[in-house]
């Protein structure tokens, strides 16, 4: 009967288990479907904001823009954004895979988000600053970090800035990226830009054939230049960071549904085993009664 009493404790244990699980995910799938709404809502944005720079560009020869400038040396700065909290799959994990892989070891950060913050000081990684976005994602609060990682590179602190996040392609699939915000250029050998892979909606080679490209400027193109380049920087902050959101909530749901059918799953094993020791205890009990009427006879 002891064996009995620990299965009953284990299958209760296991039933509170999975209704939390099973909050979670109703939770995580409420706010991922606000989440992929607004990742995808900004996306047709961005990809027009990214041509317009472009066409704007072909005005220009040369490091016409602070921003434009490339530089010789390899001071990176690397925005990272990650989750506040866990559960959530491998997501985190493989951010921080792909950023040991595609960063300079001397790498400086900045972080979004507690999970790859705590990461990149276990690590030794110098972390420059920390921000706290809440959720859903707000314009204004993006808007100073991309601020502080513009004016460090404008500064000359760093020759090169890029973003690690998760881009999300749908539900059950999200990939890390690690991309170069600044300088902005067009494509260059064995290196992807933040408009290359943030919504994955613009290719350079295709834009080029497009027949509508031609603008008229007022004032004139140094203008519009001097103030889409900081409006580009802004927007690809921020359409990082509702990607990577989003594909926090999928993930999380995806893995609270996962345990869920997990418990589940056990919850029967443990059932059946339940049922089968108690059948068997019944047996030998009847046995024994038998047993017993037998030798009174």
């Amino acid at each position: 009967m002891a064996n009995l009493r620990d299965i009953r404790r284990r299958i209760k244990s296991v039933t509170n288990t999975a209704q939390i699980t099973r909050a979670m995910q109703l939770v995580a799938a409420s706010k991922m479907k606000k989440a992929q709404d607004q990742a995808l809502a900004g996306r047709d944005y961005a990809q027009h904001l990214t041509q317009m720079l472009f066409d704007i560009r072909r005005n220009f020869a040369g490091d016409s823009h602070p921003l434009l400038e490339h530089r010789a040396g390899n001071r990176e700065l690397v925005l990272v954004i990650s989750t506040d909290k866990g559960l959530c799959g491998p997501l985190n994990t493989n951010l921080a895979r792909k950023i040991l892989a595609h960063t300079s070891p001397d790498a400086h950060f900045v972080t979004v988000g507690r999970k790859l913050r705590i990461a990149c000081e276990k690590l030794g990684k110098k972390v420059v600053a920390d921000f706290t976005v809440r959720d859903p994602v707000p314009f204004s609060q993006t808007r100073p970090i991309a601020k502080y990682i513009t004016q460090q590179f404008i500064d000359g602190h760093y020759d090169k800035v890029s973003i690690a996040f998760t881009g999300f392609v749908n539900t059950l699939r999200q990939e890390a990226e690690v991309v170069t915000l600044l300088p902005i250029h067009g494509h260059r050998q064995g290196e992807e830009q933040a408009f290359e892979a943030v919504g994955r909606g613009f290719s350079v080679d295709q834009h080029a054939n497009d027949p509508d490209r031609d603008y008229t400027f007022e004032p004139d193109p140094a203008s519009v230049l001097g103030a889409i380049l900081p409006l580009y920087v802004n927007y690809e902050v921020f359409q990082a960071h509702v990607e990577s959101r989003a594909s926090e909530h999928s993930a999380r749901m995806v893995a609270m549904k996962s345990a869920t059918d997990n418990a589940n799953k056990f919850i029967k094993e443990l059932t059946l085993e339940y049922n089968k020791l108690r059948q068997g205890a019944i047996t030998s009990e009847l046995l024994e009664i038998t047993t017993a009427m037998k030798a009174m006879e």
